[in-house]
């Protein structure tokens, strides 16, 4: 599914990858945690492209989608054409009938015809998640899907990508917030300085939750 081998990433003289070698297999949820600054982002985006690798190599021949934290949603376009734009210039059959069907599953099917200035930030990561699945991926990087929303809607994050994975879907999801991802991850790496400082299998882990806070 994907293949990274010891890549390098810097920002002038900082380095924020340093030597990362990680395989994502298929139907795997792998939750990327890290403090701020600690580089998960950065390798999301170099996953998709979005970032040069300075050396090492990515290997990944499916069809990925990037979930970016700050939404970028089309100011001009409702939630509905919002979901709708990519899926109609590539000819997506069904596409009126899926992003209803992702609206409902979020509980903001209500908000369709509303332009993201008239949504909260929850309904916007919201409507941001929808949209992302609009492209049917085989691999979904999210960025801090749960970011300012509470705990009933990250509870409905989670229903909606367990509902994901039994599509098929890998997924690598970043975020800070460990009880989120050990909710939805089959295996959580650690990100420290750019390099992986845990990789665990959750379920084969004695309170993974303590593990990880222990070397975060």
């Amino acid at each position: 599914m994907l293949k990274i081998n010891n890549i390098f990433k810097n920002y002038h003289e900082h380095v924020v990858i340093n030597g990362i070698t990680l395989e994502v297999k298929k139907n795997e949820i792998l939750g990327l945690a890290g403090s701020s600054g600690s580089g998960k982002t950065t390798l999301l985006r170099c996953i998709q492209k979005l970032e040069n690798i300075d050396s090492g190599s990515i290997e990944c021949n499916e069809e990925t989608v990037f979930m970016f934290q700050d939404f970028q949603l089309f100011p001009h376009m409702n939630v509905m054409q919002n979901l709708l734009y990519a899926p109609l210039l590539n000819n997506i059959e069904g596409a009126e009938n899926s992003a209803m069907s992702f609206l409902k599953k979020l509980n903001i099917e209500d908000k369709a015809k509303f332009y993201p200035s008239q949504l909260s930030g929850g309904q916007k990561q919201r409507v941001a998640l929808a949209r992302s699945l609009m492209m049917h991926p085989s691999l979904l990087l999210c960025d801090e899907p749960t970011s300012g929303l509470d705990v009933a809607t990250i509870n409905d994050v989670v229903t909606l990508l367990v509902s994901v994975k039994n599509m098929g879907v890998t997924m690598i999801i970043a975020s800070h917030n460990l009880d989120f991802l050990l909710q939805i991850s089959d295996r959580i790496v650690l990100i420290k300085d750019g390099t992986i400082a845990i990789d665990i299998y959750v379920h084969n882990t004695k309170d993974p939750l303590n593990f990880l806070q222990k070397h975060y």
